[in-house]
């Protein structure tokens, strides 16, 4: 997947609803399946992309239109599974990426569970109601303001110490993954980024291991959270 936006971005989106529509063609002709009759520049040759994430962190316009422009013409081109996301952080709702997220059917949201209050290094072990960390806020939007009703939240993180505030080990992140997989539209956790990741020997390997070890009940339909 290719991720559009990112902290330092500030082009400010499209002019337009035109120009927008014009811009997700411009973008699936590059990214999506080679159409003969296109001269745009392919940056990976004849690779196909899976989808497209969205990360803006400054003000955007048209978005919305831009993103149900691709979602259309992802539909259109068979052959594959194709996923929009977006990475918002986890206040709600996320200023920046609101319009997306109320408005285009996404796959699965990142939320970024870090650098804020309601990230995940606020989770107060043995409490079924969170007041800071807000997974349930996410999964209330999820369930009842989606425009995708089997949308999946993941848990967003960092991987590492220089990756953001409010790391957690592998070890300490568990009763965190427990929780949030309480919480039907719970679909993994996400890391920030792949850098700090590789770098942080057996935090993957941890968290991976966690995750398999929940049951499919947990994963897929919730359980009863319990004090600890």
């Amino acid at each position: 997947m290719l991720s559009l936006g990112g902290d330092s971005y500030t082009e400010g989106g499209f002019t337009s609803s035109q120009a927008a529509i014009d811009g997700a063609k411009k973008i699936w002709a590059m990214f999506g399946p080679v159409q003969s009759s296109s001269n745009a520049l392919r940056p990976f040759g004849t690779a196909v992309l899976d989808g497209f994430d969205f990360d803006f962190e400054a003000n955007v316009s048209n978005m919305a239109t831009f993103s149900n422009q691709l979602r259309s013409l992802m539909n259109g081109a068979g052959g594959k599974k194709y996923f929009l996301s977006a990475a918002p952080q986890c206040p709600f709702p996320d200023y920046y990426n609101k319009d997306i997220i109320d408005n285009v059917p996404l796959d699965f949201v990142n939320v970024q569970f870090y650098n804020n209050g309601c990230g995940a290094s606020s989770y107060v072990p043995g409490q079924s109601q969170q007041w800071n960390f807000n997974f349930d806020v996410w999964d209330n939007w999820a369930r009842t303001a989606s425009k995708n009703a089997a949308v999946k939240i993941l848990l967003g993180v960092p991987a590492n110490t220089g990756a953001g505030r409010g790391y957690l080990s592998a070890s300490d992140l568990q009763p965190v993954i427990k929780y949030s997989a309480g919480f039907g539209s719970f679909g993994g956790v996400m890391m920030w980024d792949a850098s700090q990741a590789w770098t942080n020997s057996g935090f993957i390997s941890g968290v991976k291991g966690y995750l398999r070890g929940l049951s499919k009940r947990e994963m897929k339909w919730g359980w009863r959270r319990e004090a600890d």
